[in-house]
């Protein structure tokens, strides 16, 4: 990461993106915790093999969330970090167009976000999870962000459910809890317990695993067509086959970049000049 590219204000702008952004950061903690306080140790001998081997994948994910969650917020992937040089031909030039907001020409693929107040290069989305906009330069590390949460929230959910539905049976298995999972506020009113905790947290992995799915599947699609969420429609004018278009977004080592935010894959293109992409995409060729 370019320490030039470093956003400056790192705290969400709106009320939605701070909910949610304190939401990752009570979660993701409480859940790392509970499986490896709670449930490990009903499973696994203290020091065995299999507790080791669990508490090093579980680092490891946990590793990988909170990385590509701060890469993601630190990296400023708007217009303020370059200094923009439209083409001097004509025809390249139409590509680009003027923001009326930040009274400059912007690029093509470069929109403005009305919470970050500034154009984005290649705006993909505004992600109130991140509270920040998710674009060219940091559109792996959410992608990544994301990945590594469906495979600690899977996880998590194999053994929690053995857990909760096997080795505790005799507690959970029965009306109450499906009663307490349907309404988990009136259970806290009602009775404020570890064990209505635990339900809590794990009817959150439930629904994190199912969402975080739905967004993997959406973005990871747009990701191999050369789309953004953004602007779906100009998808083909930009598609240079999956390969190419996974490498747009990942680097040149995008095999690589799920071992580690801290690994340097560099982006073949500056996210700027796509006047130029232009004439040699799949559908102009």
């Amino acid at each position: 990461m370019n320490r030039k590219n470093l956003r400056k204000n790192l705290l969400p702008r709106t009320l939605a993106d701070t909910c949610c952004v304190l939401f990752i950061f009570t979660f993701i903690p409480l859940t790392f915790i509970f499986e490896m306080c709670i449930v490990l140790p009903a499973f696994h001998e203290t020091g065995s093999y299999m507790f080791i081997l669990t508490w090093l994948l579980g680092t490891f994910l946990l590793f990988n969330i909170v990385g590509n969650f701060m890469f993601c917020v630190l990296e400023d992937t708007s217009i303020k970090t370059i200094m923009l040089t439209p083409p001097t031909e004509v025809e390249l030039r139409r590509y680009w167009r003027l923001c009326s907001k930040c009274e400059i020409l912007t690029p093509p693929r470069s929109w403005h976000c009305e919470s970050c107040d500034t154009c984005i290069l290649k705006r993909d989305h505004h992600c109130v999870f991140t509270g920040c906009c998710v674009g060219h330069r940091n559109q792996r590390y959410f992608l990544m962000f994301i990945v590594h949460i469906i495979l600690g929230t899977f996880y998590a959910l194999c053994y929690n459910s053995a857990y909760f539905w096997w080795l505790h049976k005799e507690t959970f298995l029965d009306l109450r809890t499906a009663v307490k999972m349907i309404c988990p506020l009136m259970t806290f009113l009602a009775e404020f317990s570890w064990t209505n905790i635990y339900l809590v947290i794990y009817e959150i992995n439930v629904i994190a695993l199912i969402y975080t799915g739905v967004l993997l599947f959406f973005h990871g699609s747009n990701i191999l067509k050369g789309a953004v969420s953004y602007h779906e429609r100009q998808t083909a004018k930009y598609d240079m086959g999956w390969r190419k278009n996974l490498i747009m977004v990942m680097g040149n080592r995008w095999h690589l970049v799920w071992l580690s935010p801290f690994l340097d894959s560099q982006l073949p293109h500056d996210g700027v000049h796509w006047e130029k992409f232009l004439q040699t995409s799949t559908k102009n060729r």
